[in-house]
C-alpha cells in the first residue's frame, strides 16, 4: 500500500468516526426533547396567540398625539 492510500484510508476511517459521532449526537438530542400531545405541530407548541411582549431594550413607539414627535 502506497503513502497515499494509507493516508486516504485513514482520513475515510476519521470520516466515517465523525458522522457517526454526529448520528448518536442527534440520537440522544432527539430523545431530549420534550414530548408534544397527539396532533400538536411541535413548531409552533406553547405559542399563546395575540400580541406579544416588546423585547427588552426595544424604543416605544412614538406619540401620534404629541406635537414634537420622535424629535
Amino acid at each position: 500500500m502506497t503513502i497515499t492510500k494509507r493516508q486516504k484510508e485513514k482520513a475515510r476511517q476519521e470520516r466515517q468516526r465523525e458522522k457517526a459521532l454526529r448520528r448518536q449526537q442527534r440520537r440522544d438530542s432527539s430523545d431530549e426533547r420534550t414530548p408534544v400531545a397527539p396532533g400538536e405541530d411541535p413548531d409552533i407548541a406553547g405559542i399563546v396567540p395575540g400580541p406579544q411582549p416588546r423585547p427588552e431594550g426595544f424604543p416605544d413607539e412614538p406619540d401620534p398625539e404629541d406635537p414634537a414627535g420622535a424629535a
